[in-house]
């Protein structure tokens, strides 16, 4: 296959160009930055550089390549992953119009397939994106800013809708086979979100919230790639999957296991209203639940992980060397 990946150089694109270059696919890595040509050209690919934003631009190098099978991995968060709504801000236009400029770009080109990597807690079936609110708002300026920042989550699930409708749409007009991949919250050592957490549980700044009953869904960076090289080929056309671990955990649990496989102190313990107050993101977090089922994607894929549980992951991620 002659695999495009839109976002090579990202967390899960990294990876993902490894495995595909591994596997004996044709690559072409598109990404904005050329300080990642000599790290992508190392995994095997072609590289693309251009800003899926500029439309003339990206539809110049998708022709160059001409691939037969497209996939978007488009995002533009913080390294470390976004703590605050307003870090959303420019993946969502790479949701939207990034989308757009490639799905075009695919099917002008010829393509047969386009993957869309989704993420599953702001997918459409996913829970309200609006923060809790205490039963009192504290002040009239909280209050605004609480549905400031209601409005910028509620941005981010308008921009995954969007993503994951551009697709299904084409799908349905007959252009190109469409898959969405709805991913659960990566982890994994190659995954800088996960190492600044280690980093901040290490320092016990990373609290966890009183009765946590949440369920968020999440997977090993190294699952969800293997998921993806599976849907190029296994995956239905128009089907959205879930690639999740076996169970979804509470963000509680995850610090927890941190602290316990890091060797780290016991993290502090802190009421549902302070982060909501002071760490909306964070509350947000908390508050979701969605035990998802990666049923359909074993079933249909041929696809198991390899981690069923984010335990096993992190046993593994924390093992002494031999």
């Amino acid at each position: 296959m002659n695999v495009f990946v839109a976002g090579g150089s990202g967390t899960i694109g990294m990876p993902l160009v490894r495995a595909l270059s591994a596997a004996g696919h044709q690559v072409t890595a598109l990404t904005r930055s050329v300080n990642k040509r000599d790290e992508l050209s190392a995994l095997g690919a072609s590289i693309a550089v251009a800003d899926a934003l500029d439309r003339n631009a990206l539809i110049d190098v998708v022709r160059d390549a001409r691939p037969t099978h497209v996939i978007h991995q488009l995002t533009a968060l913080p390294k470390d992953g976004p703590r605050r709504a307003s870090d959303l801000a420019a993946t969502n236009r790479l949701r939207i119009d990034g989308t757009r400029n490639l799905l075009d770009a695919a099917i002008a080109v010829g393509a047969r397939r386009f993957i869309v990597g989704s993420f599953a807690p702001l997918s459409p079936r996913g829970p309200s994106t609006r923060f809790a609110r205490p039963g009192q708002a504290p002040s009239t300026g909280a209050a605004r800013a609480g549905q400031a920042r209601s409005e910028s989550e509620d941005e981010a699930a308008v921009a995954v809708r969007s993503m994951e409708n551009q697709v299904l749409d084409a799908t349905q007009r007959g252009v190109i086979e469409g898959i969405v991949l709805r991913y659960g919250l990566f982890y994994g050592v190659q995954t800088p979100s996960t190492m600044a957490m280690i980093e901040m549980v290490r320092k016990r700044r990373l609290p966890v919230v009183r009765r946590d009953a949440g369920q968020l869904p999440v997977i090993q960076i190294d699952d969800a790639v293997s998921a993806t090289v599976r849907a190029l080929e296994a995956g239905r056309s128009g089907a959205s999957y879930d690639i999740v671990d076996d169970r979804a955990v509470s963000l509680t649990e995850i610090v927890e296991a941190l602290a316990e496989f890091t060797g780290s102190p016991a993290p502090l313990r802190v009421p549902a209203w302070l982060p909501r107050l002071v760490a909306p993101y964070m509350a947000r977090m908390t508050s979701i639940r969605m035990p998802l089922s990666n049923a359909d994607a074993k079933a249909e894929l041929g696809w198991c992980p390899r981690y069923p549980t984010m335990r096993d992951g992190l046993a593994e991620m924390f093992q002494p060397a031999a």
